[in-house]
């Protein structure tokens, strides 16, 4: 029987510093085969890159987000980024691309900088980009299509049904969280149903965005089992296809074995 294959997953972050172990004990206990650890900033990277090198189970993918577009421009903070691609456990670039939903946020100049530089990188080490797009979808097809990409991911996915077949037709692969669980889902669930089946993958996006009957609390890959069911129930497949067919599209796009 297939394991979950959680395909974005921020152990790296803070909110899992007291109880670390025990919480990856928790989901190689509850069914999780593998998770992809993704760095969001230089910091989180470097954890990342540690904390697959300590787990069997755990891959990690470096790369800068776009509320930290600012870093991209730093050379040396790039170089290290590339470097760490060459580690055996580096199986992705990013997250990457554009986020223009807080007034705060980097300027969309700058930001779109640093995805398009991210997509070259993805692209010089055959790895996929995983994409980070928030009230940003245009821009991000836009980019995508000047600038095409071999291979990558959006995850999270919260754009229209017509957006996601623009997407799909690139070659991306979509990546849904526990959001399609939540009863204000209708426009998720919509992109859900256009997906190929070969295109499908599951993620938390822990600590957020939990799954019903869980949301509001601190996300972990065990609740993917709430997300595949939601899934098998839209797609009118059963719950272990789904968890199968997610692996299987994980192990492809990433390159893992």
């Amino acid at each position: 029987m297939s394991k979950i294959f959680d395909s974005h997953s921020h152990y790296n972050d803070s909110s899992f510093k007291d109880d670390y172990k025990e919480i990856l004990q928790h989901i190689q206990d509850s069914g999780v085969g593998n998770v992809i650890n993704v760095g969001a900033d230089i910091e989180s990277a470097r954890l990342a890159m540690k904390q697959a090198d300590e787990n069997d189970f755990m891959y990690f993918s470096a790369g800068i987000h776009p509320h930290d577009a600012i870093q991209a421009r730093d050379e040396a903070i790039m170089a290290e980024i590339e470097e760490m691609l060459k580690h055996p456990k580096a199986v992705a670039v990013g997250e990457a691309g554009l986020d223009y939903h807080f007034d705060d946020s980097w300027s969309p100049e700058l930001q779109q900088e640093a995805f398009i530089k991210q997509i070259k990188l993805a692209n010089k080490y055959h790895k996929p980009l995983i994409i980070h797009t928030r009230d940003a979808m245009q821009d991000t097809l836009n980019i995508l299509n000047e600038h095409p990409l071999e291979s990558g991911v959006v995850h999270c996915y919260s754009g229209s049904r017509e957006s996601c077949k623009q997407l799909v037709k690139m070659g991306l692969y979509i990546g849904f969280t526990g959001v399609i669980t939540f009863k204000n889902a209708r426009r998720a669930i919509e992109s859900l149903k256009v997906v190929p089946l070969d295109r499908l993958l599951i993620e938390t996006d822990c600590p957020y965005m939990a799954p019903e009957p869980n949301r509001g609390k601190r996300c972990d890959s065990s609740m993917l089992h709430f997300v595949a069911q939601k899934m098998a129930d839209e797609l009118g497949l059963t719950k272990e296809e789904v968890i199968r067919i997610t692996n299987e599209n994980a192990r492809r796009l990433f390159k893992i074995k």
